[in-house]
């Protein structure tokens, strides 16, 4: 188990973080948003946001190393010293835990996120199980790591993922491969909820979201019985999630379990919108952004109403939803650092958000992703393509960098 929490921190103000707040976080303020940044990894940021910013750079970056990689070409130190450092925590477990620390000294929780993807043999899935379990037993030694996750992608075959959510007969080979699947499954909940480590289950494509959802709701009635352990994350960009997210909470509330969830936007948009153009089904993904921030911001509500039961992480960037939460739970007369609400955000992304919000006594944890580079260079990828196409989410990371670089001018 892990060791027992210390005393309630004092606020900037003097204040336990578990008395009552009558004013929402400033999240403009890029002292408190960027002090762990010396002068020159600021300018290196800038020039970072700048590049991933340009849509055709990116493209073209993202190809050439790909290409790169794949014939040896001795461009691991350049990637890793520019993408991967300001995205990722290292290569190991241990490199990581220095990120965690930098982090654990700004008021940040670690989440330490194996994010090796698209290995889907028995052997690398066993290898990603077992890397998962050796996370949550680091978590279990260290007050600066709260959280756990993982990717229910990274312990199956994708394939079998999307057979299973549509319901189809498993052949012999399948029925043997999804026995193990569920194993791993179970193995990595249990073991979270025998270290006392929440454990996060990521949300993937709609088309192998159900087998997710049905193995996080299984593992959520047998282990989150005395608080929320296993949490489910639902990704509000699609139409359907509202009321799936709403019904979830009535099946625990009846069978007597706390819920855990963990409320995105959602990672997939353009790819969901591809493949349903492509096989001719209704896209699952909502008409406009207005849309989605209308269903997350109605869940963040729901959520608030139901905390008797049920536990949830605020995983975004969007700096109103992330004061609404926090309105909220004024409201509900909650402490800033209630249990039962987290916010996060990514390793090197909206910063004025989880530093200032930390500031100001909430939980917040940044996910902190990490693996070889060669393996995490297709999630660096894919996520620089994901920031790329976010409206204004480029824009405005550099807006807030470019304050602080002006601000510290005149302390020179």
């Amino acid at each position: 188990m892990r060791p027992e929490p210390p005393p309630s921190p004092q606020s900037p103000q003097g204040h336990p973080q578990g008395t009552l707040r009558t004013t929402l976080p400033d999240l403009a303020n890029t002292r408190i948003a960027f002090r762990q940044y010396t002068d020159v990894g600021l300018l290196r940021a800038y020039w970072l946001f700048r590049f991933i910013g340009i849509r055709a750079l990116n493209n073209v970056g993202a190809v050439l190393s790909k290409w790169a990689i794949t014939l040896h070409l001795p461009i691991k130190g350049l990637i890793k010293a520019t993408i991967f450092k300001h995205f990722c925590g290292g290569e190991t477990i241990e490199e990581s835990l220095v990120t965690a620390q930098k982090l654990g000294d700004g008021g940040l929780g670690t989440i330490l996120d194996y994010s090796v993807e698209g290995q889907e043999d028995d052997e690398s899935l066993d290898h990603t199980t077992e890397e998962i379990l050796h996370t949550i037993a680091m978590a279990a030694k260290r007050k600066d790591i709260p959280f756990s996750v993982f990717k229910p992608s990274g312990i199956s075959p994708v394939a079998l993922l999307e057979a299973v959510s549509e319901g189809r007969a498993l052949d012999p080979e399948e029925t043997r491969e999804w026995a193990l699947v569920q194993k791993r499954f179970e193995r990595i909940c249990v073991a979270a909820a025998e270290a006392g480590i929440p454990v996060l289950v990521d949300a993937e494509e709609s088309w192998i979201q159900v087998a997710i959802d049905d193995l996080a709701e299984r593992m959520m009635e047998q282990l989150n019985r005395e608080r929320a352990i296993v949490y489910n994350t639902v990704q509000l960009y699609r139409h359907d999630r509202l009321a799936y997210l709403k019904a979830a909470e009535q099946r625990a509330a009846a069978k007597g379990y706390h819920l855990g969830l963990k409320l995105v936007r959602g990672a997939y948009m353009e790819k969901e919108r591809a493949r349903a153009e492509e096989k001719g089904y209704p896209s699952p993904i909502h008409a406009d952004k207005a849309a989605v921030d209308r269903d997350y911001d109605a869940a963040l509500r729901y959520c608030a109403d139901h905390l008797d039961h049920l536990a949830v992480m605020v995983g975004t960037h969007n700096e109103q939803s992330t004061l609404l939460m926090a309105r909220l739970m004024q409201e509900r007369g909650l402490p800033a650092n209630d249990p039962r609400v987290c916010f996060a955000q990514l390793l090197g992304m909206s910063d004025n958000i989880s530093y200032n919000m930390a500031d100001a006594g909430f939980r917040v944890a940044k996910y902190v992703p990490y693996g070889p580079v060669r393996e995490v260079l297709p999630y660096l990828i894919r996520r620089a393509q994901e920031n790329t196409s976010a409206a204004g989410q480029m824009g405005r990371e550099l807006k807030m960098i470019v304050a602080e670089r002006k601000r510290r001018k005149p302390e020179k």
